[in-house]
């Protein structure tokens, strides 16, 4: 009965499947992430120019130090290292454009082993600087927002399909230049295919597939061979400083220091994700042991040989397709990544794909980078100019660079890594520009303003009480007030957005039980627009637009019937975000697709509708926190 009670009481993520079950599991996971993990050693020995011997020496040390980064961050050191969730780790591709810049910055240009001792140093600076820096991460974080990270992202992809290029057209000695394009776009066109028709964890391995197929079709038609694989010996161990001892270059400190900061942000992400799908809550604890297993993980990785390292976002997406839980099936995962580790004749194999099957796999992979980014500068206000400014500016620098790389000659010697790489070049522009426009002088977008006609000033709030912050903001809910609460001890606030941004943490943060109380705050769309304009504003101050008005009696139908099995299904009112282009057929299409979703994704999504609902009474309320909005309203007060 003990037995039994003990078992109720054992999360998920705690759990041990049977050896059998955790065996298959964790090979599952080793097949979401070998591709990309290995392909990061792959790019980085094509760009520097290293031999075979070397690629196989990095795969292996990649291999074997992502399992050991795999067991620091899912059993965890002590009380302070590893978020102990079902999280594989895996080095990290932002590394890869600046890891080449250091390295043919070290060498002038021309790479070879000589380049790794500089790139190893400044790894286990921004090792150590990530673990030490964790506790402190939130104050740094303002200073990397959306726009931020999201156009390095973005320019990051961008240069990095230089690298893919070189690939993708590298013409081998006696193989024709038609047969190597059609090896770099087959194994593309492999990998778009799969997406396509296959679905759930087969689509995850769309990378691999690729590189399989492309390989495969090379090795029969005689353009690559295993010979290095039989030269190989079977077993092997990295050591540490094997390339000799580690060199410390300033300059590429400050690079991957860059990296690992954006990094950060990564991991606090993937941790946020996973623990919803593990159904864990998630506190600032969490995300800085996470971090600091992070900066544990590459330092080592710079000892041993490897790279930095953070969460596997392809391994978190498995998390939430298969559904396991356990943290002990990542764990497993690492015990077949520090084996696969110890075999030099694996590491061969991988070193034996051609450079146009590579070239075709990385365009994807990077081109998806460039993607993410794009999406991350969504979650932006993209209405301020200022942003548009940060984005434009950076990736215009970043590809001059890229196209011309020959402009970082005309700097000092001690400047050209930073403006011989793309990404750095584009980091160092985003994160230059957020802070003029966000963070020097003063701000726009500083006072709230008053039904009295008055304002008060971002200053002033960051000064006030609880009790008077909380009256200064109260119109952005209806009755629940917690989020405010909570974003008040967030103070203080350089700028509207980062005001903005600590109220919506508080409310997709808060306790289940808070959340529930906010969800059940506000009507149900057939309550709120079924009822007459006088007695719309004492339920809600989102009556919202022109649209909605004089519904038919076929609209009214639906619009209670959709309302009524929404309550039946999830026990929650149907609550939707109105803008100004909604109809009512917009908001009964809306409710039949949400009544498709699983009550936890539903939750998620209602979430999201009150945090644009109080996103739209935040612009109205704020000044200038919405600039074309702002004009807008002062063009119709002019005409009033």
């Amino acid at each position: 009965m003990a037995e039994e009670t003990t078992a109720q009481l054992t999360h998920p993520v705690d759990a041990v499947p049977s050896a059998p079950k955790l065996a298959a599991l964790g090979l599952q996971h080793v097949l979401a992430f070998y591709a990309g993990a290995v392909i990061v050693p792959l790019l980085i020995a094509s760009s520097l120019n290293l031999d075979s011997a070397t690629t196989i020496h990095l795969i292996n040390a990649d291999l074997l130090t992502c399992g050991i980064a795999t067991i620091i961050q899912s059993v965890g050191i002590g009380k302070h290292v590893g978020v102990r969730l079902p999280i594989i780790q895996g080095v990290t591709t932002t590394a890869v454009s600046p890891i080449i810049a250091i390295g043919l910055g070290a060498t002038n240009g021309e790479g070879g082993v000589a380049s790794l001792p500089t790139i190893y140093g400044a790894i286990i600076v921004s090792g150590l600087f990530t673990f030490f820096a964790a506790p402190v991460f939130g104050r740094v974080l303002k200073y990397f927002p959306h726009i931020v990270t999201g156009t390095v992202l973005l320019v990051m992809g961008t240069s990095l399909l230089a690298v893919s290029t070189n690939d993708f057209v590298n013409y081998a000695e006696g193989v024709p230049a038609t047969r190597d394009l059609l090896y770099g776009f087959g194994t593309l066109a492999v990998i778009v295919l799969v997406q396509r028709f296959f679905h759930g964890f087969l689509a995850t391995l769309s990378v691999l597939i690729g590189l399989v197929l492309g390989t495969a079709v090379a090795l029969i038609l005689g353009d690559t061979s295993f010979a290095d694989v039989a030269t190989a010996n079977a077993f092997g161990i990295t050591t540490p400083f094997y390339f000799g001892m580690p060199r410390f270059d300033l300059v590429a400190i400050f690079s991957m220091i860059i990296v690992m900061i954006i990094t950060m942000v990564e991991t606090t992400g993937d941790v946020f994700a996973t623990g919803e799908i593990v159904k864990k809550r998630i506190r600032r604890d969490d995300v800085v042991r996470a971090i600091r297993a992070d900066g544990l993980s590459t330092f080592i990785g710079g000892v041993m040989n490897s790279f930095p390292y953070t969460c596997f976002a392809q391994n978190v997406g498995l998390v939430r397709l298969t559904g396991v839980k356990s943290r002990w099936v990542a764990t497993t995962a690492a015990g077949f990544m520090i084996f696969l580790g110890l075999l030099p004749k694996a590491g061969a194999i991988v070193a034996s794909i051609p450079a146009p099957v590579l070239g075709g796999a990385s365009l994807a992979l990077f081109a998806n980078v460039a993607w993410v980014g794009l999406q991350t500068i969504a979650k932006a206000d993209l209405s301020d100019g200022r942003n548009a400014v940060i984005v434009t500016t950076a990736l215009g620098l970043a590809m001059l660079v890229t196209f011309k790389p020959e402009i970082a000659e005309v700097f000092p010697a001690w400047a050209q890594t930073f403006v011989s790489s793309g990404m750095s070049l584009g980091a160092i522009t985003a994160i230059a520009l957020n802070l003029l426009f966000f963070h020097v002088g003063k701000q726009s977008g500083a006072r709230v303003s008053r039904a009295t006609g008055k304002g008060v000033t971002l200053t002033e709030l960051n000064q006030m009480d609880r009790d008077e912050f909380v009256a200064a903001l109260r119109p952005l809910f209806n009755n629940e007030v917690f989020p405010l609460e909570t974003a008040w001890e967030a103070r203080p606030f350089n700028d509207v957005n980062e005001l903005r941004a600590a109220i919506q943490v508080a409310v997709l943060t808060a306790p289940a039980e808070k959340r529930e109380a906010l969800v059940h705050d506000y009507p149900s769309m057939a309550e709120l627009l079924l009822v007459d304009d006088s007695e719309s504003s004492s339920i809600s101050a989102d009556r919202g637009s022109l649209g909605l008005t004089d519904l038919d009696s076929v609209q009214t139908a639906k619009l209670k019937d959709i309302s009524t099995a929404y309550h039946d299904k999830f026990n929650m009112p149907f609550v939707a975000y109105l803008d100004t282009n909604d109809t009512v057929d917009r908001v009964i299409d809306a409710g039949v697709r949400r009544l498709a979703n699983s009550p936890e994704q539903e939750h998620r999504a209602i979430l999201s509708e009150i945090v644009e609902i109080a996103n739209d009474r935040f612009d109205l309320l704020l000044a200038d926190a919405n600039p074309v909005r702002s004009a807008w309203d002062r063009k119709f007060t002019e005409v009033e």
